[in-house]
């Protein structure tokens, strides 16, 4: 691993677990808005109830918690970079009464199991922050059986994620947000249309295909909006880190201002969207 793929990891790592008490406080919440998405790639990955699941940057446990529902005849591997995520997911497990579920910390891009050790691999908006795309899909394929289905999720373009965008628009109307390069990490690194269908059947899958899912993200005010984002969402998070108290509650109130239009009996609603890849180990 080159030095700044590295770095890119480390910071992501610090990142995380940084964040793993706001998704723990939110968990509930993204569970449910987030859950078309997670549904989608399940029935897309075609799991039988014996299988063999591997779900990649798991985070706090989804898709994979919801796979190992499914699997009672199976198993699911949870595996992220955050030990304080995946400790989150443990406890998930364990209210919900899964007793087929571990967890691993590891680096989606080298991970320590056997080649074709699962019938199914899943790797929800986790393509977006790798360091080396092609490292990490080349690896899920290995990992998987004969005729296993790997299956991901992104973000499709910025018009279709409002819940994104909004916040992000006034953001950069203060701060100087550097322009990543093209290609690095991002949220809608993986937007471009066809972009995914092309990595995985470059890692060499067959019968490669994508479907786009939309979501509706539901709060029942503007201010509960800005608390989430404030939270978890990582470009948020860290574009507002170091920015003065008065800076950040002018962008508040700017946020507030353009949600407002939108509501009705005080709640609001953003779209969301995402592109869901899968392609058939050979």
């Amino acid at each position: 691993m080159s030095a700044s793929s590295d770095q890119i990891r480390q910071s992501q790592l610090a990142s995380w677990e940084k964040f793993s008490a706001g998704w723990k406080k939110w968990d509930d919440y993204m569970t449910g808005w987030m859950a078309p998405f997670g549904d989608a790639m399940i029935q897309q990955a075609k799991i039988g109830e014996a299988a063999q699941v591997l779900d990649i940057a798991s985070g706090t446990g989804e898709p994979g918690l919801s796979a190992a529902a499914r699997v009672p005849h199976g198993g699911v591997t949870l595996t992220d970079l955050s030990p304080n995520m995946l400790a989150v997911a443990t406890d998930k497990a364990h209210h919900r009464g899964l007793t087929n579920v571990k967890t691993v910390v590891s680096d989606a891009a080298s991970l320590p199991f056997e080649d074709g050790s699962f019938d199914a691999v899943l790797c929800r908006f986790g393509y977006i922050f790798f360091p080396d795309m092609a490292a990490a899909a080349a690896e899920h394929v290995r990992l998987g059986r004969s005729g296993a289905r790997i299956c991901a999720a992104v973000w499709a373009e910025p018009g279709k994620n409002q819940w994104a965008t909004t916040i992000m628009s006034a953001i950069a109307r203060h701060v100087d947000v550097p322009q990543a390069p093209a290609g690095a990490p991002g949220l809608f690194r993986c937007a471009a249309p066809g972009l995914m269908s092309e990595l995985f059947s470059g890692a060499g899958l067959l019968d490669v295909g994508e479907i786009e899912v939309s979501a509706v993200m539901h709060h029942e005010s503007p201010e509960s909006y800005w608390e989430l984002m404030s939270d978890v969402a990582a470009p948020v998070v860290a574009s507002l880190a170091g920015v003065d108290a008065s800076t950040v509650a002018k962008i508040r109130a700017e946020v507030l201002e353009a949600v407002l239009p939108g509501t009705h009996d005080g709640a609001v609603d953003f779209s969301a969207g995402a592109t869901i890849v899968v392609g058939t180990v050979g």
